[in-house]
């Protein structure tokens, strides 16, 4: 049983930084591409950041240069550091692990930033 348990959202004011983590079980983590997404209110949801098992990333243009993707083969863990939050980062970011046609999403975990 695939599971990908999202931590680390709250709330937080504008400039303000927040570390997302998503612990991930029942998959071969190291061989899996893995990716944040985010989906705010009425919106389709949107990749923010991935990384492949060789750890090459890709961001979206609206979040580089202040958010990292980073992840730790040995605790199955891949992390997302948003600094210099703004409030159009306000949504629901989901963990995603990818490996051929075998997607898999967590529950996800809510991000607000006040202005």
């Amino acid at each position: 049983q695939v599971q990908l348990v999202e931590s680390g959202g709250g709330l937080v004011q504008a400039g303000g930084s927040l570390r997302l983590t998503c612990a991930a079980s029942g998959i071969i983590f190291s061989i899996n591409t893995m990716g944040w997404y985010r989906q705010a209110p009425g919106k389709q949801r949107e990749l923010v950041a991935r990384i492949t098992s060789s750890g090459s990333t890709n961001y979206a243009d609206s979040v580089k240069g202040r958010f990292t993707i980073s992840r730790d083969n040995a605790k199955s863990t891949v992390y997302l550091q948003m600094d210099s939050l703004k409030p159009e980062d306000t949504a629901v970011y989901y963990c995603r692990s990818e490996r051929y046609s075998y997607i898999y999403w967590g529950q996800g975990t809510q991000v607000t930033v006040s202005s």
